[in-house]
């Protein structure tokens, strides 16, 4: 974990100074809210993951309030590229729809404040199970792309959209249920893909769960299972996460997904399927703070003091103070 928050600070860093930064998804300019926020950020240390098959199989509005509202770091690992996908904007198919949706994705995050994984499985088109899709898909090398994914980024949590029994209607979906189950023990296994072990170290997720849907007349939630309202509003950035989820999905434009913005209640649930069952949140058990990290109290009150002293007007004025913090998480 402390080798990927110095990524994120520098991420900061470049905000701040205007220079593009090499491993970010765009050069974009934050306004001051955002940067204030980014600075409040580095000091949640907690990580999700979420999984799915396809491009705007993505939850957004969940994505937007763990990024926005809990400021975890948070991100869509994408098994395909939605290559098999419908295309309403022009006539590509196949691999170039597939450069489109991609794009799509990263514009997406870019709004909901997630980060964008893929794997290298096709999408080839509607599949009515996952032993069919299993027959496209060679599922160890698709297995080793999820558990690179999960050692490098270090989610606490894996959240699968789409459930391991078949209520997702798509073989493609259920596969990725079943990998994201798998990958929560193998990326904690040394003896599964050793090869990786020379650039990224085992990790141990907390727990997986299945966010449950209720897709008019597949209704998956039940009431004993673990709920959050993520239909708040952020005055900070001036936004509800309806609304944010809104913009960040009408990116989904060869797919005709644009939605409007909307503001109130609105639940998710979550049931365990690897892990313990979360009673009060989904990082139950997890650590958040500083305190997971040997000497970490010291960077901890680092980052409050420059959120105490962050000027909206001038934002700049933090460039000394985050690059002085960014020195010492690298001593």
């Amino acid at each position: 974990m402390k080798k990927l928050l110095p990524a994120f600070l520098g991420y900061c860093l470049s905000v701040f100074l205007g220079i593009p930064a090499g491993f970010t998804q765009s050069s974009q300019s934050w306004t001051s809210a955002e940067m204030y926020q980014g600075i409040k950020k580095l000091n949640v240390l907690g990580a999700v993951l979420f999984i799915a098959a396809h491009p705007d199989d993505e939850n957004t509005r969940l994505l937007a309030y763990l990024s926005k509202d809990k400021l975890y770091r948070t991100g869509y690992l994408s098994l395909t590229r939605g290559d098999g996908g419908q295309n309403l904007i022009g006539d590509e198919q196949g691999i170039e729809l597939g450069l489109i949706r991609t794009q799509e994705l990263l514009a997406a995050r870019r709004i909901d404040g997630g980060e964008q994984f893929f794997t290298r499985a096709y999408d080839f088109g509607y599949s009515k199970t996952p032993e069919e899709t299993f027959t496209k898909w060679d599922k160890e090398k698709i297995l080793s792309d999820v558990v690179w994914v999960i050692r490098k980024f270090q989610p606490d949590i894996i959240i699968n959209r789409f459930p391991l029994t078949g209520e997702g209607g798509h073989g493609h979906h259920t596969a990725s249920g079943i990998l994201a189950n798998e990958a929560f023990a193998a990326a904690a296994d040394p003896g599964k893909f050793p090869e990786q072990l020379q650039y990224v170290p085992v990790w141990q997720a907390k727990r997986v769960v299945w966010n449950t849907f209720n897709f008019g007349g597949n209704n998956t939630t039940r009431e004993d299972q673990y709920k959050v309202d993520v239909g708040g509003y952020n005055p900070l950035l001036g936004k509800s996460y309806g609304e944010i989820a809104a913009e960040s999905r009408s990116q989904h434009k060869s797919q005709g997904f644009g939605v409007p913005g909307g503001r109130g209640e609105a639940f998710e649930y979550f049931k365990a399927t690897k892990g313990d069952q979360p009673v009060n949140d989904l990082m139950d058990g997890v650590e958040l703070t500083w305190k997971r990290i040997a000497g970490g109290e010291a960077i901890a009150k680092m980052v409050d003091d420059l959120s105490a002293s962050f000027d909206f007007l001038h934002p700049e004025k933090s460039v000394k103070g985050l690059v002085q913090l960014y020195t010492a998480l690298n001593n």
